[in-house]
């Protein structure tokens, strides 16, 4: 798993990723407007994810959310 986190990791359209995140177990707690949504999961804290449909998440930004959410490459 650590390996996981040194890989490269493209740049992705955020509702790309929310829809991986949906899918490996994360759940909508809340939303507040179009882009504020807190996922939860269980034995996980939850996680902010704020970004707009037509924001792209860059490599860095990957990185960070998969250290906090589990999310892999090839969950994408």
């Amino acid at each position: 798993m650590a390996s996981d986190f040194f890989r490269s990791w493209p740049s992705v359209k955020a509702p790309r990723v929310l829809a991986a995140l949906l899918r490996i177990g994360w759940k909508i707690k809340r939303q507040g407007g179009t882009s504020h949504r807190i996922l939860e999961r269980a034995g996980w804290p939850d996680i902010l994810f704020a970004y707009h449909d037509k924001v792209s998440l860059g490599p860095a930004a990957m990185r960070v959310l998969a250290k906090k959410s589990g999310l892999t490459p090839e969950d994408l």
